[in-house]
């Protein structure tokens, strides 16, 4: 299978380079301390916005009902106002409880989540998995990445269908509960990868290590009422949802030359 390397923006790479470890943490990469940088008060306003992650939970951008007849209106009225709305309050809790700054990005909590409770690893990640997931998925979504990251999808994988395929194996072999993710690794590649319950790559402790680009949830709730136990038909039908402009624009904006 062919790779291909990514080039972190340069300013924030030459910035940081000296600051990359041989710990296998992503936040210690070089291209994590990008992110990082991005994502905080050294990044532009634009970098900000598109892949920092705040503490409470953001209006869903669409209605309910929109991305039926992929995902139903009930599916995500109960995921988003109840169970991603949990995760919210209880990392809010948890956030207090250890003296967390919420005016900082949520990733570098993640980053650094053996330093933290279980109870911020699960609501913690459970948050920033949702807040990535209900950003990459649209009305309008579905179709063909173009431009630079289908150039990176067709030199890391082959060809979009293989990527596909490999995407949705990942998601549909998860046993029990957990992600599928599409990341750029500490070593600038693009993989893909799956993680257990509400662990992401971007965590210290996960065996699966990236900076996300996109992620399907699948836990059951987020398809049981539609699907029940197809969990491959959900995954099938997530393509038709998938807002392929956010997906680019966090990765043109984390390989930005």
């Amino acid at each position: 299978m062919k790779k291909t390397t990514f080039n972190v923006s340069r300013r924030s790479f030459l910035s940081h380079s000296s600051k990359a470890t041989l710990m296998l943490g992503i936040g210690s990469s070089a291209i994590g301390s990008a992110f990082l940088t991005a994502c905080g008060e050294g990044g532009s306003e634009e970098e900000v916005q598109m892949l920092s992650t705040g503490f409470e939970q953001t209006p869903l951008g669409y209605d309910y009902a929109s991305l039926e007849p992929h995902i139903d209106a009930m599916t995500m009225e109960i995921h988003y106002s109840k169970h991603a709305a949990a995760y919210a309050n209880n990392l809010a809790d948890a956030a207090s409880e250890e003296g967390v700054d919420v005016g900082k990005p949520l990733e570098e909590v993640m980053m650094n989540i053996s330093k933290y409770s279980t109870k911020m690893r699960n609501n913690g990640g459970g948050h920033y998995n949702h807040e990535l997931f209900w950003k990459i998925m649209s009305p309008d979504g579905g179709g063909e990445p173009s431009g630079d990251l289908r150039e990176a999808i067709n030199g890391a994988f082959g060809s979009f269908d293989e990527f596909k395929t490999k995407f949705e194996d990942a998601a549909k072999s998860r046993f029990g509960s957990g992600w599928a993710w599409l990341v750029i690794d500490k070593n600038n590649l693009l993989q893909i990868g799956s993680t257990p319950n509400q662990d992401n790559p971007l965590m210290d402790l996960s065996d699966f290590q990236g900076i996300p680009l996109m992620g399907i949830d699948v836990w059951e709730h987020a398809y049981y009422l539609n699907y029940q136990n197809r969990r491959p038909d959900y995954v099938s039908e997530f393509w038709n949802v998938v807002n392929w402009d956010e997906v680019s624009n966090r990765y043109n904006t984390l390989t930005e030359k």
